[in-house]
């Protein structure tokens, strides 16, 4: 029996079906494409105190300004500071080894040459390049040399002025919080519309306070306007030199031996009570930050005692006396004869801010999130002897005899320095990290350098583009048409067939 020829539908629908796929291989696409996996970049943070490095990742086809950058890993340096292997040959360098190797390990082999590594040096180098400009020089050379015997792909060490290192950490802060762009459900980036948020960063050797204002700054030099995401902000940012915790520390030490004539014992009134120790004038007078407290001439080996007493007014009579709050040649200052104009907006306070803020809260039971509060948990910690703190926080023990002089000074800086009060203090945020991520200037400072971060306004798609989808959803509604007539067809055809067969 001859075969039945097809119905004329069916190539109708295989064609339509043809023009389907070939449509799908030609139309542009964004993500259906295989995942392209990560690109990774790495910060090096050589703070004063410490180096810490940032592994940063994002998706590898993202790479212009999508605003998805997550931290990886991060890695914190044993030891001081970069600036405190000044005079030791190739020590500083060796001190990153253990947390280079780390990163060749968290970065995938195939990644490894195209992986970023930026090394930013903040404060600590910043006195040492005022007071030896070789040893400075030679650290940083010494620290680009050992990371290039890495296989990432080195892109210099460099020392950030204090303007861009506040600066980054706005970027940081902002961006971690969404508040420049967000991804949408609709699959677009968009602006949130949300204000932008003050940064307060306290390191080992400097402070820094950024916000966006409207207020006219009146030193130029604390100003800098950044353009991001289509979005013009005026910064006012300043960055106060010798004013992180560990030279606060020592400006306070030296403050109390001048001011009870240099003897050879002196008694501490920002010390726990029953705490003591010994020092060598070296320990105190080795900065440039206590040059001008340094006696005329002292032996740098000679010892001080020093005996605590407890006294929160005489700790926080002391702790006032290395500010200066005189002679301000602009409208206002915050302190030092700075200008600042006032402080606006929410803030996140981080690195030594959360630490001590953090302390407090839990060595005293107080809710610290009001000047009352802050003033009475200082005073609290300031009352405890030694033997009490370690009882409530034992892992502190190495830190606890300064805690009631970081209370102090926060207390004074932000309420008397900065001018936050009863209306604008509850409004920061003291934190460690946000998300996942710590907070910091490294963030921003890699995703300005390897442009991550776009200048203007972004609007990118997930997948196919509109025009591709409105072709490929009228292709599809003319298919399952076809179907739908070929299905009815061939139903009409099967009944005609019964009915025939019927009459014979």
């Amino acid at each position: 029996m001859a075969q039945r020829a097809a119905h004329p539908a069916v190539p109708i629908a295989l064609l339509l079906f043809g023009l389907v796929a070939i449509l799908l291989l030609t139309i542009p696409t964004q993500d259906i494409q295989e995942a392209p996996g990560f690109m990774y970049g790495i910060v090096l943070d050589a703070g004063s105190s410490h180096t810490a490095l940032y592994i940063y990742k994002w998706p590898a086809d993202k790479q212009n300004g999508t605003g998805v950058v997550t931290q990886h890993r991060e890695c914190h340096v044993k030891g001081g500071g970069i600036s405190s292997y000044a005079g030791q040959q190739g020590a500083a360098g060796q001190s990153l080894e253990v947390c280079l190797d780390q990163a060749v390990k968290d970065i995938p082999k195939e990644r490894h040459k195209l992986t970023p590594v930026y090394l930013g040096a903040t404060a600590g180098m910043r006195l040492l390049h005022a007071s030896s400009p070789e040893q400075s020089d030679q650290i940083l050379q010494e620290v680009g040399h050992k990371i290039q015997s890495y296989p990432f792909d080195f892109q210099g060490a460099a020392m950030l002025s204090g303007q861009d290192e506040g600066a980054y950490g706005w970027v940081t802060v902002n961006y971690l919080l969404e508040n420049f762009i967000k991804y949408g459900f609709v699959g677009r980036w968009f602006s949130p519309g949300r204000p932008t948020v003050g940064a307060l960063d306290f390191g080992g050797a400097s402070t820094q306070i950024t916000f966006a204002t409207q207020d006219e700054v009146e030193d130029k030099r604390d100003m800098m306007k950044l353009q991001l995401y289509g979005q013009e902000y005026s910064l006012y940012t300043h960055s106060f030199l010798c004013y992180g915790r560990d030279q606060v520390l020592k400006r306070l030490m030296a403050h109390v031996l001048k001011s009870q004539g240099y003897s050879a014992s002196v008694t501490h009134p920002c010390y726990p009570a029953d705490h003591s120790q010994t020092l060598k004038l070296s320990s105190i007078f080795n900065s440039p930050c206590t040059a001008k407290y340094k006696p005329n001439s002292y032996s740098s080996e000679a010892s001080l005692k020093v005996q605590g007493s407890g006294h929160y007014e005489h700790c926080l009579g002391n702790m006032s006396e290395i500010f200066s709050f005189d002679g301000c040649p602009f409208s206002q200052c915050s302190f030092d004869e700075v200008f600042q104009p006032n402080v606006t907006g929410s803030f996140m306070a981080f690195s030594a801010f959360f630490y001590t803020h953090s302390f407090l809260q839990r060595i005293t039971g107080i809710t610290v999130n009001t000047p009352p509060l802050l003033a009475k948990a200082a005073r609290t910690v300031c009352s405890m002897t030694f033997s009490q703190m370690l009882l409530l926080a034992p892992e502190q023990k190495s830190r606890l005899q300064d805690y009631c002089a970081a209370s102090v000074f926060l207390n004074i800086l932000m309420l008397r320095g900065y001018g936050f009060d009863e209306s604008s203090f509850p409004r920061i945020s003291f934190q460690k990290k946000a998300g996942d991520s710590s907070v910091g200037w490294a963030l921003g400072y890699m995703l300005s350098l390897s442009n991550l971060m776009p200048a203007e306004t972004v609007g990118l798609r997930k997948a196919l583009t509109p025009g591709a989808w409105a072709a490929l959803i009228c292709l599809f509604v003319l298919l399952l048409a076809a179907v739908l007539v070929f299905i009815l067809i061939r139903a009409r055809d099967g009944k005609k067939k019964g009915g025939n067969e019927g009459t014979i």
